[in-house]
């Protein structure tokens, strides 16, 4: 599939504000995101049913000027902070997760390749960056394999470029390949087929010929992400589409060039407050529905709405708790990393563990507190529990987490 290139209407005045390269640009629009919330959310639980990929919301993002929110502003984009990328994630995450979960990764990629030491070739940054803009084309890393699992475990992957004179020719197997069904362009994990092999990233075209889509994601939560496998047979791609090839010991967190460590740190860093974000912003969403929920819900035996009951409004308040410390948390990480001061991997590790923590606790609790109802597929109380859930599976998991920190805290 290429490119998401609905119809241009006239921009929106975000839009414009977004497109603008002057400094003093307009700040994001709080009403806006509000009503994309509301927006995204009316459709949520059709996408979710029917494993449906959300096309007509990236149309939407796109109209306003979302999609290359972290393009910089010389190709076309907003050049966002980790703050205002924040922001827009959590909004969309409030009306429906699956996009802010694709949104995220397209987020990721550009924050990544638009370091001045990025190791892509000039022409090609300014080529995926300016499709983003102008056309709202995603893009996303395509790296757990049925083999390998997740490469950041360790290991070679199979996916395998063979270099030929005209080019790469690109084998393998990928799993979980979030919103393929949308993407524009593919940023593969794979290695050379060298005796000494070379790993990194190949960049490869959705519509390139040899590229077959397997449909089989079916999963609990996060329906409507098409997180299908990829199979690559015999796909070719040019000489300079193989962007970032190292020797495999170079991609070992703590190794390669000082600038190499850096960008690491940066894009750990981007990656666990834009995830943070999402999965908060689903267990605010269920917090918003439960408190309407407690203030209707009026049993005969009571004679009075479950939101008088003390025991409600105690665990009530520690769902506030719990999504205070999640704010706070979020906002201090994306302050710091905006002002140049990168956190320590296991002080990211930590802050993913605390945050989807709580979000998973806080949804937990509405559906204690609201039973059946919350249960439910005609409430959504239920398909944020499935969402949240969602959270443990994001690199890093819980043990990584938790061995890294213990190490850390043993050697001090």
């Amino acid at each position: 599939m290429s490119s998401i290139a609905p119809p241009r209407p006239a921009p929106s005045p975000l839009a414009t504000a977004l497109s603008s390269s002057s400094p003093a640009r307009r700040p994001l629009d709080d009403a806006l995101l509000a009503s994309l919330s509301a927006q995204f959310a009316a459709t949520a639980a059709d996408h979710d049913r029917a494993g449906r990929f959300p096309h007509d919301n990236f149309a939407t993002l796109q109209r306003h000027g979302l999609v290359g929110l972290t393009v910089p502003t010389a190709h076309g984009g907003r050049g966002a902070t980790l703050a205002e990328a924040r922001r827009v994630i959590g909004a969309v995450a409030r009306g429906e997760p699956a996009t802010a979960l694709i949104l995220t990764m397209t987020y990721l990629q550009h924050q990544a390749i638009a370091r001045a030491d990025s190791r892509w070739p000039r022409h090609l940054r300014e080529r995926v960056a300016r499709d983003t803009a102008a056309h709202g084309a995603l893009i996303n890393a395509l790296r757990v394999e049925p083999a390998l699992g997740s490469p950041a475990r360790g290991g070679l992957p199979g996916t395998v470029g063979t270099r030929t004179a005209d080019g790469w020719i690109i084998n393998g197997h990928k799993l979980y390949t979030t919103g393929i069904e949308g993407l524009r362009w593919l940023s593969v994990w794979g290695r050379t087929d060298d005796p000494a092999p070379q790993v990194g990233v190949f960049l490869v075209p959705r519509d390139a010929p040899g590229l077959r889509v397997i449909e089989s994601w079916d999963h609990l939560g996060l329906r409507a992400s098409g997180s299908h496998e990829v199979v690559f047979e015999d796909v070719k791609v040019p000489l300079d589409h193989a962007v970032d090839l190292r020797a495999p010991e170079a991609w070992i967190p703590g190794n390669g060039s000082a600038a190499d460590i850096e960008a690491h740190a940066q894009q750990q860093a981007w990656m666990v407050v834009l995830l943070g974000s999402l999965y908060d912003a689903v267990a605010q969403a269920a917090e918003a529905w439960l408190r309407g929920f407690l203030q209707a819900r009026a049993p005969g035996s009571l004679g009075a709405p479950l939101a008088t009951l003390p025991r409600v409004q105690e665990q009530v308040g520690e769902i506030q708790a719990l999504l205070r410390t999640n704010r706070v948390l979020l906002d201090h990480a994306a302050a710091e990393v905006d002002a140049g001061r990168l956190p320590a991997a296991t002080d990211s590790g930590m802050l993913k563990y605390s945050v989807t923590a709580n979000a998973i606790r806080a949804v937990e609790i509405a559906l204690q507190l609201s039973g059946n109802h919350g249960l439910s597929r005609q409430n959504p109380l239920e398909r944020h529990h499935r969402d949240v859930l969602c959270s443990r599976i994001h690199t890093p998991q819980n043990d990584a987490i938790l061995v890294a920190a213990g190490k850390a805290a043993l050697k001090r």
